[in-house]
């Protein structure tokens, strides 16, 4: 069983209770629009974080994290990226990845708006987004995401009953305070 921290477009601004609300996650997963090299640095000391890069990140923190992540976790196959769309409105970078293999649970952040949905009718996978936990944007409220996936099996070994549980969003109060 892990549990997940999921935060995106933080745009240069750690709100410092993420560490209070992030401080049972297993890991952290950072969604894009990073900010700074120092957002990068306070996540990865505090916690094993995986980022993927936005598109107001610069050259620097591009050379640092990918655009892109794919890995699996409690047996379930994980994308993400920071400019993805939603549910079934996917960009056409995903649409045509989605093509040669969907994932189990579909990450990406930019739109500032939170959704935790499941994409059953057209693509069979879990998709989550953040929100924001910066000040830049339109978004009123600054947000963040917990679960917990579990592969139903000790030590992760031939997962059968893999399961998402626990989702939380997490409010740490308004864009601009």
């Amino acid at each position: 069983m892990t549990k997940i921290g999921l935060i995106s477009d933080t745009h240069g601004f750690l709100d410092e209770t993420v560490f209070e609300h992030f401080k049972d996650c297993d890991e952290i997963w950072h969604a894009g629009d990073i900010g700074s090299v120092e957002i990068i640095e306070k996540l990865q000391k505090f916690k094993p974080t995986k980022f993927v890069f936005g598109n107001i990140d610069t050259k620097e923190i591009q050379w640092l994290v990918p655009e892109n992540q794919h890995f699996t976790i409690e047996g379930f196959e994980v994308w993400m990226t920071h400019i993805g769309g939603f549910p079934p409105n996917y960009n056409p970078m995903v649409k045509k990845q989605f093509k040669q293999k969907i994932p189990d649970i579909f990450v990406c952040g930019h739109s500032h708006i939170l959704r935790a949905m499941r994409d059953d009718k057209h693509n069979n996978l879990i998709y989550l987004n953040s929100g924001a936990a910066g000040k830049e944007g339109f978004h009123k409220m600054k947000t963040l995401l917990r679960f917990t996936l579990d592969s139903g099996m000790p030590n992760n070994e031939m997962p059968s009953n893999k399961k998402m549980s626990n989702l939380e969003i997490v409010e740490l109060g308004l864009r601009g305070k």
